[in-house]
């Protein structure tokens, strides 16, 4: 973090360990039960600076850069699952339990969303309720990508091909490339304005292995962990929240009907802003929040 880099106001800098050789940076407000959000490509945790301050007048809020993003550790990946979800889902559970919290509800927004989901199956005793911002669970993201319309994610194909050149081609013109999804993504241009959009190219041009590796994990072992809970039956527990944009139209896919197989208490909202809706539409990602940890 520098000087000039925007920061959520009224929240502490946290440097948290949470793994072997793993620090993750935090920013923490609020007071109450806790609520961990979970920031989505390409972005940090920045994303929430509207929404963190509206939930900690009730919440305490903590909202981390996943493993390889932002402000946080960026290790090697020598396996293939130093950034499988699972992996970075253990890391924030370990960054709750370090600040006190012991159990949590649990926002995710895109790759935020998908190491939430898999926390939710792996810690269903720990995250106390779940919300989805924009992503299908990973198993189904492939499952509905198909001929020419499954062009809208080739990013998802590029950085699952095996170490090396997916490396080499993005961090060839790195803000070209990260700056492509802010451009397409956003509906409201001025929804990310321009010293916030600065921070996220300076911390995805300083990660471009890690974020690869994120990527590839969802092409690999991840997938596997997904078929696993598939098979064994394995659902999310407790109440879950989703807010997505009509991708189903686009893809051909009913949304709510995927959702449906993973999670029994189900809260599906198709959303009219773009991908970066807690940007985007910040109070109707709080009121959705709200919503869901108040059961209504």
């Amino acid at each position: 973090m520098t000087p000039a880099t925007p920061v959520i106001p009224g929240f502490a800098q946290h440097r948290v360990p949470v793994a072997d050789d793993v620090t993750l940076h935090a920013a923490v407000g609020g007071s109450g039960t806790p609520v961990v959000l979970l920031h989505g490509f390409p972005q940090t945790h920045l994303m929430w600076r509207h929404v963190a301050p509206a939930l900690a007048a009730g919440h305490t809020v903590i909202c981390p850069d996943l493993r390889g993003y932002g402000a946080s550790d960026k290790p090697a990946d020598t396996d293939g699952t130093t950034y499988s979800k699972r992996t970075m889902a253990a890391d924030v559970v370990a960054l709750a339990k370090a600040l006190g919290h012991e159990r949590f509800a649990l926002v995710g927004h895109d790759r935020g969303a998908l190491v939430a989901i898999r926390a939710g199956l792996d810690h269903p005793d720990t995250v106390t309720h779940l919300a989805s911002l924009d992503v299908l669970p990973t198993l189904d993201m492939w499952d509905v990508m198909r001929g020419t319309s499954a062009a809208v994610g080739f990013h998802l194909y590029l950085m699952a091909q095996p170490p090396g050149l997916p490396e080499q081609l993005i961090g060839a013109s790195p803000d070209a490339f990260f700056g492509h999804f802010l451009d397409v993504w956003t509906r409201d241009p001025a929804a990310v304005p321009p010293a916030v959009r600065a921070a996220y190219l300076a911390a995805c041009r300083a990660a471009v292995p890690s974020i690869v590796a994120d990527y590839r994990a969802s092409a690999g072992v991840d997938v596997t962990h997904d078929r696993a809970d598939r098979a064994a039956g394995n659902r999310l527990r407790m109440p879950v929240a989703v807010l997505q944009q009509d991708w189903g139209a686009a893809l051909g896919f009913d949304a709510a009907a995927l959702w449906s197989a993973w999670a029994a208490d189900l809260r599906h909202t198709t959303v009219s802003c773009g991908h970066f809706m807690a940007e985007e539409a910040p109070d109707e990602v709080v009121e959705a929040v709200r919503d869901l940890l108040n059961g209504a």
